[in-house]
């Protein structure tokens, strides 16, 4: 599919340079929203804001967009300082999680009201109406009303209404969350290839990992207000720098114990139950606490109970069937319980009540220190 018209309009407009956040706070009374941040975000750019409900990533959102003003630092487009710039003057397109259309216009009044508002005669704004109407696959309805039109359809007019204002910064408030999995699915690479079709920047809030995962270039994780981490999706999965991203991002297994010993070859670990891991040394130090974050598809399974280099043994507990995986929950012989994941159509499976045998590659293991709050405070998503 080509967007000729909306492409032109969008090439024709002034460049949005990069989005910058210098330590910006925002406070709602005694609630802290917004703690700090520093953030970022190059021209033609998709950039995800991730983290549990509450966390802070719509405010950030409506920072940049103007509708709240920050409390502390600033925000600038490129090297102009924004934050006293209203809405309407800092050329960005919003998609509200709420759509926010207009009732009493139908879709095709609320595609086209930006370009009219804009200026733009009548012929090029409905050319870049139809277009983005075909574009969310829309175009059927575009005589109904807000009220006659399912969530979904509502969301998807309002990401049209949004690219048909001409903007060059798009800011997505969960524009996916109404839709049911198999058109959020489809829809979320559409407007991805849209962004990178009309040389947009888009900043696009979730609390759906899968979803950041698949769509963004860099992702910023954020809890309580701070931004933990950012970095491209391959360098959080792979890379996590704190217990809690190693949680939120993907899914990890946490093995408690202690440093008991450290070498050229690496730290030796022990679990509770007296079970002895080796890790690669990341600077810790004999007698610290540590949390060892292990993905599920790392660990290496063998049935039988041979004991042998960083191996730990454990029981088949439940067994699920996921498609193209099977899930294993498996209870260790120190009692602590792991999931791992393995491919459905290749390799063996294993029954319920089998005994078998874990291995992990050392380096695959992200070593931490053990949180002051507790390791369940530290992962809790709230």
């Amino acid at each position: 599919m080509h967007y000729f018209m909306l492409a032109q309009t969008q090439r024709g407009r002034k460049q949005i340079p990069d989005v910058r956040l210098v330590n910006v706070t925002k406070r709602f009374r005694k609630i802290v929203a917004v703690d700090g941040v520093n953030l970022h975000i190059y021209d033609k750019e998709y950039f995800s804001l991730l983290g549990p409900s509450g966390c802070g990533k719509t405010t950030l959102l409506r920072l940049v967009a103007g509708l709240v003003q920050p409390d502390e630092g600033e925000i600038f487009f490129g090297d102009k300082l924004v934050n006293d710039v209203p809405p309407e003057d800092r050329d960005i397109g919003f998609v509200f999680q709420t759509f926010a259309l207009f009732p009493h216009m139908n879709a095709w009044d609320n595609v086209i009201y930006g370009p009219r508002v804009k200026g733009f005669d009548m012929e090029k704004a409905d050319t870049i109406g139809h277009e983005v109407l075909e574009m969310v696959r829309l175009h059927e309805r575009l005589d109904a009303f807000p009220n006659e039109l399912s969530g979904g359809m509502m969301q998807r007019i309002a990401v049209a209404r949004a690219l048909a204002a001409g903007a060059k910064l798009l800011l997505l408030d969960e524009p996916l969350g109404q839709l049911d999995a198999k058109v959020r699915n489809e829809l979320r690479y559409e407007i991805r290839k849209m962004v990178r079709d009309l040389d947009l920047t888009a900043i696009h809030v979730t609390h759906d990992q899968s979803e950041a995962m698949a769509i963004s270039d860099r992702i910023a994780v954020i809890k309580k207000g701070k931004v933990l981490q950012v970095g491209t999706p391959e360098e959080l999965y792979m890379n996590p720098k704190s217990i809690f991203v190693a949680h939120f991002i993907g899914e990890s297994n946490f093995l408690e114990g202690y440093v008991s010993s450290i070498s050229s070859k690496g730290a030796i670990i022990e679990l509770r139950g007296g079970i002895k891991v080796q890790t690669v040394n990341k600077g810790i130090k004999k007698g610290e606490r540590m949390v060892l974050a292990i993905r599920p598809e790392t660990f290496v399974v063998k049935k039988g109970t041979k004991k042998d280099k960083n191996t730990i043994l454990g029981t088949i507990e439940k067994v699920t069937f996921e498609g193209t995986n099977m899930r294993y929950e498996i209870r260790l012989e120190n009692q602590g319980l792991i999931v791992i994941v393995k491919p459905s159509m290749i390799g063996e499976w294993f029954n319920i009540g089998e005994k078998v045998t874990l291995r992990f590659p050392p380096e695959k293991a992200h070593v931490f220190a053990y949180p002051e709050v507790g390791l369940r405070e530290e992962i809790v998503a709230e």
